[in-house]
């Protein structure tokens, strides 16, 4: 089979090669997947990088590259009760090949003929619905989400208006590749405009401010938020893409009320439970009955993985990149 492996930490421009290699056996408990389709994700970068804490950890050398995707079972092991033809999404390892061997607990039976680029990011579908749950935004609320083009804002603005919540995207600059208003949400604000954060927030809110903030960016952009949020705003952080420093007085949070908290996803570090088995057929059936729809910028083949991670890192705003390894 045709995989992305590394042998050493680095860049993943650097260090990933396609190599043939072969088909792995799955042992008890274990499902081995006929990849159809992976997502290219940033989290994907920083595992090839070794900037996850363990266990998320590349395992050297002939680590498989990818932790995101879909596929169909195609054998199983010992003990196991997923039976072969089931078409799954999961988060694991190994995904950016053409099979890959997981633990079923590991796996989540997708509704029959689910839109590949939904299914192969689920992470990002459970991201966006919990996000939005945890900032506690109601019908008629104003909801700032930043990195507008992301595939995760774009998705919780899809959530959140199908709950009368009114969605404001941050973004750097807009784009023509992705009309943010036809996703979800009712305004976009830029960073790159001469009128500050605050003075469009309060502009778009007849004054009132942020009811919730759902930030991925932090930085300098994160005070702007902060001074720009009602009495008694939520803002959850969930991303760090900007590593510039930043001030922020505790004066403007404990005056206003305002409650900052953390994200990490649910299934970073353990499996889902069978408890979360009742929530996730809930949550993938909305997303069905929504027709949510992600910006695509393309399907790419192991061989052309080199075009499709430059896509990723030098041009996002297009959209998300997918591997596919469909016949």
């Amino acid at each position: 089979m045709k995989a992305l492996v590394q042998d050493e930490i680095g860049k993943p421009l650097d260090v990933l090669r396609l190599r043939e290699i072969e088909v792995p056996t799955p042992g008890p408990g274990e499902v081995l997947v006929r990849m159809t389709t992976a997502s290219i994700n940033p989290g994907d970068f920083l595992f090839v990088e070794a900037l996850y804490p363990e266990p998320k950890k590349p395992a050297l050398p002939g680590q498989i590259a990818g932790n995101h995707g879909a596929g169909v079972v195609e054998r199983v092991g010992a003990g196991v009760t997923i039976k072969p033809g089931t078409e799954v999404g999961f988060s694991y390892f190994d995904t950016w090949s053409e099979f890959a061997v997981v633990p079923e607990e590991w796996l989540i039976p997708l509704p029959r003929g689910m839109n590949p680029e939904l299914g192969a990011q689920l992470v990002n579908l459970i991201t966006a619905w919990d996000l939005l749950e945890r900032s506690r935004a109601k019908p008629g609320d104003f909801l700032a989400l930043t990195a507008g083009h992301s595939t995760v804002s774009i998705l919780t603005a899809q959530y959140a208006a199908s709950r009368g919540i009114k969605v404001i995207s941050v973004v750097r600059r807009k784009t023509p590749d992705i009309d943010l208003l036809s996703y979800g949400s009712e305004h976009v604000i830029e960073t790159s405009s001469p009128i500050g954060i605050r003075d469009a927030v309060l502009e778009i809110t007849s004054g009132k401010g942020l009811n919730g903030v759902i930030d991925h960016v932090g930085g300098p952009l994160f005070p702007e938020l902060v001074r720009s949020s009602a009495l008694g705003s939520r803002i959850v952080v969930n991303g760090v893409l900007s590593s510039a420093p930043y001030e922020l007085h505790h004066f403007d949070i404990l005056m206003n009320l305002i409650e900052i908290v953390n994200y990490v996803y649910r299934y970073f570090f353990e499996p889902p439970t069978t408890d979360d088995r009742v929530y996730l057929q809930q949550l993938l059936a909305v997303s069905t009955i929504l027709d949510l729809r992600v910006p695509v910028a393309g399907f790419f083949s192991l061989e052309n993985f080199r075009e499709a991670i430059e896509g990723t890192l030098d041009r996002p705003e297009e959209g998300k990149r997918f591997f596919s390894m469909r016949p």
